[in-house]
């Protein structure tokens, strides 16, 4: 590996490497190799389990009214391969991929491919650095994610983490549908619903069509087991 392409790296990861054998491996994807242990496939391996974890911790931390299976709904989202090739393509680490020939297309840079990388690349710097040193890094690409997942929470946000959510498990994004409208100009209620593909979730009202919105994605949140609660429970 060039001097270059180490200093870039570490600035991307925020670690020195003090071998660099393991992050040498961690850019090389099978097709690229005559052996598939000679690939990234199995520093990927560990790198999901290391995110998976430091993710974990994260919500444990943060969500402490949320039981498991919502905490679990959030993490699967968190560190969904969609997530991970995301982070991977916005820390620029997706360029120094080592594929072989036919694997050059953007398309397959931007899907598993990229989502094993920034997995290897963890597992790299696990095992040049330690755990902390993995938990950093992983905080660098992910914590944005996760504070975003908190905030919306925080402040209701329900349209923001159900289109975060629709999109990372159904590559899709909600639909909302106005289904009625009552009263005088001055003082109208609003009814709306929420659609994902050809699914429709329990509707909701609100004083005007934003409120009506927020509360649809939220019964739809609560009916897709993301978050704790009951339909119109706001």
């Amino acid at each position: 590996m060039d001097s270059d392409t180490l200093r870039q790296i570490e600035q991307i990861t925020g670690h020195t490497f003090s071998d660099t054998k393991h992050l040498e491996l961690a850019l090389m994807h099978s097709s690229a190799v005559d052996s598939r242990l000679a690939s990234n496939e199995r520093l990927e391996f560990l790198g999901d389990s290391i995110l998976a974890a430091v993710v974990c911790e994260q919500l444990f931390r943060r969500f402490r009214k949320y039981l498991e299976g919502s905490l679990t709904k959030v993490k699967s989202m968190l560190v969904s391969r969609t997530t991970c090739a995301a982070v991977c393509q916005e820390l620029g680490l997706d360029r120094f991929l080592v594929v072989g020939k036919g694997m050059t297309s953007r398309r397959a840079l931007a899907g598993s491919l990229a989502a094993g990388m920034l997995e290897a690349v963890i597992g790299a710097v696990y095992l040049d650095g330690g755990f902390e040193a993995a938990r950093a890094f992983i905080l660098r690409g992910f914590g944005g994610r996760i504070a975003d997942a908190d905030a919306a929470r925080a402040h209701g946000n329900f349209k923001s983490l159900l289109q975060q959510y629709t999109q990372e498990r159904f590559g899709g994004t909600p639909t909302y549908v106005l289904m009625d409208e009552k009263g005088p100009d001055h003082n109208k209620c609003f009814e709306s619903r929420v659609m994902i593909d050809s699914q429709n979730f329990t509707s909701a009202w609100g004083t005007n069509k934003k409120e009506a919105e927020q509360k649809a994605a939220y019964n739809a949140l609560v009916e897709l087991g993301v978050i704790e609660g009951s339909p119109d429970d706001q």
